[in-house]
């Protein structure tokens, strides 16, 4: 199963690995690593949630993931010293801390975490194909609600429901979906007061359960 790297390291390695930087506040939809970038940093976030895209050769962007608090973000490129293989969109504002290349390294080689933490890239490795591959097979609406659903689980949760930054326009980006396509599957789940479209572009989910269980009884 699946676990964020704090789990993964520890309370106490975490609070340590926390105090190698300061805190930033970066806003929602702010690029937080770019793909092809040189691995200068290690992102540690917080709080927030974000996307995990990667861009093909005509400008297409596919979802990879969804990662929240207790992630580390940009790790496996510093590791293996290779450029950014991904880009990363804060979905929420997101409260982050930037680790040197040269300060992560050696916190990893002093606490011998070299192994778990290319083990628990494995393990994100698997889980991206299986994103992309439900995102190859399935219809608009599953593959919409899977993308929901994974943001809601990693995102700030309030008593109206989460907020999710992004506009329907970029939501069919990251599925691989038309506008229509995206807009044909909200409509529904607005009008059962699932979700609500915002004014100024993105949604706030109320009930995601419902609307995973609609896009599975209607694939």
């Amino acid at each position: 199963m699946y676990q964020p790297h704090r789990a993964l390291i520890g309370e106490r390695l975490w609070a340590q690995l926390h105090n190698l930087a300061p805190d930033h506040l970066r806003p929602a939809r702010s690029v937080l690593l770019r793909q092809g970038d040189p691995a200068t940093h290690v992102i540690l976030l917080d709080s927030g949630s974000t996307l995990v895209t990667l861009s093909g050769p005509d400008g297409e962007r596919t979802l990879l993931a969804v990662r929240g608090p207790g992630e580390l973000l940009g790790e496996l490129a510093v590791l293996d010293e290779k450029p950014r293989s991904a880009t990363v969109i804060a979905v929420e504002s997101c409260r982050i801390r930037l680790i040197p290349s040269s300060d992560f390294l050696h916190f990893v080689e002093r606490h011998d975490l070299l192994a778990p933490l290319l083990r628990h890239a494995i393990t994100r490795v698997r889980e991206s194909e299986t994103v992309r591959l439900e995102f190859a097979t399935a219809d608009v609406p599953l593959r919409l609600a899977g993308a929901l659903g994974r943001l809601v689980r990693a995102g700030s949760q309030t008593s109206g429901g989460l907020s999710i930054r992004l506009t329907q326009a970029e939501l069919s980006q990251m599925i691989g979906a038309s506008r229509n396509a995206v807009g044909s599957a909200i409509k529904p789940w607005r009008e059962q007061g699932w979700l609500e479209t915002e004014a100024g572009g993105g949604l706030i989910i109320h009930d995601i359960q419902a609307i995973e269980q609609d896009a599975r009884h209607t694939a």
